[in-house]
């Protein structure tokens, strides 16, 4: 009976142990198991990254919100009268969103005369012009184009710079931007008078020096400012009359 007893005890530990033993699992469930992981992980990268793009894309639209506040109350109110409290009003930030972004009414200024220079369309002005005249040979077509691009960048930014010329002589931000801004204008047109000369079509006489000082001129601010804000010119006709000036004086 003992024996039997051992017996059935060591059948009994033999099936316990086979019962309890753990076979590895097989290459389909961890193929499975590792796709599956994967799969997770894709999922999470992705939505990081549309997390990431709408947070981009949130900022984005606030400073939209926030350069469309500050040029409508800069331009009704002027520059002193101006708060950014009053611009993050509007744009529905904070304040500190503002400073965070601009550093304050300078920083905003200078980003809407920035912009001002890009003007409306999906290119940079600046590019576009440069991409016009390294292929234009006629110098009076050449002339005509640039006078639509200079009435597109001054309904823009003529008046922001009146605004910071108006500001300059009370505030010493706004007297460096517009020296910066009056000498970007100056080596622009240098840089413009000089592709013009290259077409051989100026009247002779005139070198690069009164050359800069034409296309300088028409593209001034205040002369935006006498015959379209004050005298309700349309910018066509506008750019018409800029391109038959610079014609008659260069050509």
């Amino acid at each position: 009976m003992s024996c039997a007893f051992v017996a059935d005890s060591n059948r009994a530990i033999q099936v316990s142990a086979s019962a309890m033993s753990i076979n590895p699992p097989s290459v389909t469930v961890v193929r499975i198991r590792y796709n599956t992981m994967d799969l997770i992980g894709t999922v999470v990268k992705s939505s990081r990254q549309y997390d990431s793009s709408r947070r981009q894309r949130q900022a984005e639209l606030a400073r939209e919100r926030i350069l469309a506040a500050a040029r409508t109350r800069f331009l009704a109110a002027g520059y002193a009268a101006t708060t950014v409290a009053a611009v993050a009003v509007d744009a529905d930030v904070s304040v500190e969103t503002i400073y965070k972004n601009f550093g304050g009414k300078p920083g905003l200024v200078r980003a809407l005369w920035e912009r001002a220079l890009a003007g409306r369309g999906p290119v940079p002005a600046p590019v576009r012009s440069d991409a016009m005249s390294e292929v234009e040979a006629d110098a009076e077509q050449m002339l005509r184009k640039w006078a639509k691009l200079a009435a597109e960048v001054s309904f823009l930014g003529a008046p922001i710079m009146l605004l910071v010329r108006a500001a300059a002589t009370g505030d010493e931000a706004m007297a460096t931007l517009l020296a910066e801004a009056e000498q970007e204008r100056l080596t622009r047109m240098r840089h413009n008078a000089k592709r013009l000369l290259r077409t051989g079509g100026v009247r002779p006489g005139l070198g690069l020096a009164q050359v800069t000082d034409v296309l300088w001129m028409f593209s001034a601010a205040e002369q935006y400012e006498l015959l379209v804000l004050r005298r309700n010119w349309t910018r066509s006709r506008y750019a018409a009359f800029v391109g038959d000036a610079m014609v008659a004086a260069l050509l």
